[in-house]
């Protein structure tokens, strides 16, 4: 029986030799930890990532409080206000659209 063949068949995130008694299968069981360990940083590394949605809401607030108050000041040029404001926001929520995607990375 291969040490790797409870990962899948495919080799452990860290390779450690390990000197354990027990011999063999404590060795097995100090990798699986090692393997659940790694797991469990990258779901907190992933939730960590999501920090940056927060910062996404508040300048989406931003763009669209401030074409408020630009388009009551100056109402005339309001279409030309509002085509700025669309590509802010566009331009913001693709920040959390990278955010999102580095969180799966991180979860693969």
């Amino acid at each position: 029986m291969d040490s790797c063949s409870i990962f899948g068949g495919s080799s452990p995130p860290l390779s450690i030799v390990v000197f354990t008694k027990g011999g063999f299968g404590g060795k097995i069981r100090f990798l699986y930890f090692i393997y659940n360990m790694v797991t469990e940083f990258k779901q907190i590394g992933a939730g960590l990532a999501t920090i940056a949605l927060s910062g996404v809401g508040v300048g989406i607030g931003i763009i669209f409080g401030n074409l408020l108050d630009s388009v009551s000041r100056n109402p005339s040029i309001a279409k030309l206000l509002f085509n700025y404001a669309i590509l802010g926001f566009a331009l913001t929520e693709a920040i959390a659209l990278f955010t999102i995607m580095i969180a799966f990375l991180l979860m693969a």
